[in-house]
């Protein structure tokens, strides 16, 4: 059910819990949840957000999923979380401290879950969550929590840079880097 006006705007600062399971092959950072998917307690729910279509057209899924069917994910080896919990209007109202307080807590993470890769959505925010400023879209050479990292494009309609077709190819060659399911 679409979230009113005011249930949007009453979600500002709202988290939403982690999906995550054992045996993750990618565990799917956002930057933090918008205030639609916080109204909604679904990951990438926003109307006009790419998450879905791409990891779709990439291949990760074998059909489009809805928002509120993200808790398919973990059985297919997938999860999600932020860098930063709470959710905002737009990712730019975070201060870069949250960023980093925000990255430490995802390393942590990532430890404790052991993905065979963290994919981070969003290069800016990868770029201040873990001081590495030079950060480029793709595979990385540096680790969080000990696990590969791949840096991928944020899939919000705001970021213009970026179509479904050109998203879900950056998905589809994190999609080829993975060894075949267990």
């Amino acid at each position: 059910m679409k979230p009113t006006p005011a249930e949007i705007a009453a979600a500002a600062d709202r988290t939403i819990p982690d999906l995550i399971g054992p045996g993750l092959r990618v565990l799917f950072s956002g930057i933090n949840p918008s205030l639609y998917s916080a109204a909604t307690g679904h990951h990438f729910a926003r109307p006009g957000n790419r998450f879905w279509p791409a990891l779709y057209r990439s291949g990760f899924t074998d059909r489009l999923l809805r928002p509120s069917e993200q808790f398919e994910l973990p059985a297919m080896g997938l999860g999600i979380t932020n860098v930063v919990a709470r959710a905002t209007a737009r990712a730019d109202e975070l201060s870069p401290a949250e960023l980093v307080e925000g990255g430490e807590a995802l390393a942590e993470k990532v430890r404790n879950v052991a993905p065979r890769i963290l994919a981070v959505l969003g290069v800016t925010a990868y770029r201040t969550a873990f001081a590495r400023p030079k950060a480029t879209m793709g595979p990385q050479e540096e680790q969080v929590g000990g696990r590969p990292v791949w840096v991928l494009p944020n899939p919000s309609g705001l970021n213009a840079h970026y179509t479904v077709d050109t998203l879900a190819g950056a998905f589809r060659e994190l999609l080829g880097s993975l060894p075949s399911r267990p």
